[in-house]
């Protein structure tokens, strides 16, 4: 860590740790840390990047093709607000906010969010958010020891080949509510 951690600071300007606010457990907001992989004041210009976003830097390809921009999220996890294994924390605004939440979706609430998890290791970043959820869901209601360890191997895997860690768009459509509505308003 504490090389990443040179590394970043010797090749950009702004801080090391780049800090983010995420829905936790029972949809209360944390700040989750990561290794910065990005210039300041990138998030301006949208959430998702892809492998020729001019805003991620020469060490942050780097750190996050090895997932290593993840490691400070061990503090996380010594705080108590992160697991090794669980569904990944979201933004607070994105894909939606918590209160926009179906209740079957916020059972993936019920659990710490972790490093990594069953949405991560079935598709990661090329997974649509409603069907990601939905990886969450039976994730929380099928969570033994077991499970956990096929994650960590899987994740170990997938980290190695570096597979399905490049965002190739948008992964949000409209909530199934919103478009049924949208269909209404067109007939009117």
């Amino acid at each position: 860590m504490l090389i990443v951690a040179i590394l970043v600071k010797a090749t950009s300007e702004g801080p090391v740790i780049f800090k983010q606010t995420r829905l936790g457990m029972n949809g209360k907001e944390f700040t989750m840390y990561k290794f910065r992989s990005m210039c300041v004041g990138a998030e301006k210009s949208g959430v998702y990047s892809d492998s020729k976003d001019m805003r991620v830097t020469k060490v942050g390809r780097v750190i996050r093709a090895t997932s290593l921009d993840e490691l400070p999220q061990l503090v996380n996890i010594l705080k108590g607000e992160m697991s090794f294994v669980g569904p990944r924390p979201p933004l607070t605004y994105h894909p939606w906010r918590f209160s926009e939440y179906t209740a079957e979706q916020r059972k993936m609430f019920d659990v710490r969010p972790g490093i990594t998890g069953w949405a991560q290791v079935n598709g990661r970043k090329d997974v649509e958010w409603h069907h990601r959820i939905e990886l969450n869901c039976w994730y929380v209601e099928n969570i033994s020891l077991l499970l956990d360890i096929k994650i960590m191997f899987m994740t170990v895997f997938k980290v190695l080949k570096n597979e399905g860690n490049e965002n190739k768009g948008a992964t949000v459509e409209a909530r199934p509510e919103v478009k049924a509505e949208e269909k209404t308003e067109e007939k009117v």
